[in-house]
């Protein structure tokens, strides 16, 4: 069961990380809201196409209908939709540092909503992968620039995301992950629609490189990755929430070999730091 949970987890962060990535490939052909509402739309389609389907599952009935809206526009809408309007004013580096807020906002929100104690070796952990994150972010920093108004909707956006993951572990789900994450990921492309409309400034290109970047994040992100994370959530959100430290340090692999961005000690040295408070965090 641990070895599961680890492989479920260490899988999640591989292929969540990679978004930023495929994204910055997608972004050079489309906009923002196009680029990921087109997204919504596939993910909701091929998931309920398979809970529906193969699984034969039932359609959210009464007030499961208004929990999985709530879900999807805190854990999709509201969450994305400030952390790309943040990047306009904030510098990717600070983008990325910024993840390592989510599980300390995701154990704080847990004590106080659902009662659950938070150990103080977790604690320690959580300001292990803070301190490595912020560590192999450091290079990145020194040169970056911020608004007041940025860095507002960069934290709006991590405490979305935390409350969406402490609000979906807090219910008693009836339906299959599938399900409902085809359900919520369908409701964000509905809501997001009209936001493509309004934030439309320039001419959208659909070659490879746009319809590549949206298969990656369709099928491994939105479908794969995020039906990675309910599984844990259903585990246990807080030590869950510890793998998201990982997420940076994949994705500054990727920028490394995929974009060819420099692999600095300082990114080795914060690495290791997030790995020991890993471990710390889920070792029994």
């Amino acid at each position: 069961m641990k070895n599961s949970f680890w492989g479920t987890g260490l899988l999640f962060a591989a292929l969540w990380s990679s978004a930023s990535v495929a994204a910055k490939f997608g972004l050079q052909s489309a906009e923002p809201m196009l680029l990921f509402d087109i997204r919504y739309f596939g993910a909701g389609i091929l998931l309920l196409t398979y809970a529906l389907g193969v699984e034969k599952q039932r359609l959210p009935q009464g007030k499961e209908w208004l929990q999985i809206a709530t879900f999807g526009l805190l854990n999709t809408v509201v969450y994305l939709s400030l952390f790309v309007f943040a990047m306009k004013q904030v510098a990717a580096g600070i983008g990325s540092l910024a993840i390592a807020l989510n599980p300390l906002l995701i154990s704080v929100l847990s004590a106080f909503w659902t009662g659950q104690k938070v150990a103080s070796k977790q604690w320690t952990a959580i300001a292990l992968g803070m301190a490595g994150v912020a560590l192999a972010t450091y290079p990145l920093l020194q040169n970056s620039f911020a608004t007041p108004q940025g860095l507002l909707l960069l934290f709006l956006s991590m405490l979305s995301y935390s409350v969406a993951t402490i609000y979906f572990s807090g219910i008693d789900w009836k339906l299959s992950r599938s399900s409902i994450n085809g359900w919520q990921t369908l409701m964000a492309g509905l809501i997001c629609l009209p936001l493509v409309f309004v934030f439309h400034e320039k001419p959208n290109l659909f070659d490879t490189r746009f319809w590549a970047s949206e298969v990656w994040l369709t099928i491994f992100v939105s479908v794969l990755a995020v039906q990675l994370w309910l599984k844990l959530l259903h585990t246990d959100a807080v030590r869950a929430s510890l793998f998201l430290f990982l997420c940076p340090v994949f994705g500054f692999a990727y920028a490394t070999f995929l974009l060819g961005e420099p692999f600095s000690w300082y990114t080795g040295l914060g690495t290791v730091l997030v790995l020991v408070g890993l471990w710390m965090g889920q070792k029994k």
